[in-house]
């Protein structure tokens, strides 16, 4: 994942220094009456309105690229693996046996034991409720 990321890093920054270099080389609205007086632009590599579109288009191409690159060092960001720590960080211990009986359940002191019932007594009674 370093690798991508060390990747998208380089082709953002490349691309906003080369937005920047572009929008730099770029003449503004007002310099077009300069070259009415003969500033010389239409002797130019690319013509006197030629310059314009092609920078301008390479601008536009320069923006959608570094919008995505700025998208895809987002997403490399947010979904990066956890690095470090322990295998079983996170794990909690399992929870203790239960109680196999009643009798084996721990009680304080001061409660007393519960009555047992005699095996030929109905369900719903007591100890004491069992004639004798």
């Amino acid at each position: 994942m370093d690798i991508w990321l060390t990747l998208i890093l380089t082709v953002h920054v490349l691309v906003a220094l080369s937005i920047i270099f572009l929008v730099l080389l770029q003449h503004g609205k007002g310099a077009d009456m300069g070259a009415a007086f003969g500033s010389g632009s239409s002797g130019s590599l690319f013509g006197s309105t030629g310059s314009a579109n092609f920078l301008s288009r390479t601008t536009a191409a320069l923006a959608a690229v570094f919008f995505l690159t700025s998208l895809g060092l987002a997403y490399v960001a947010t979904h990066k693996p956890q690095t470090g720590g322990s295998v079983m960080q996170g794990v909690s211990a399992p929870p203790a046996a239960a109680p196999k009986s009643v009798e084996e359940v721990p009680r304080p002191a001061d409660v007393p034991k519960p009555a047992e019932v005699p095996a030929g007594a109905p369900s719903g009674s007591k100890a004491g409720d069992v004639p004798k």
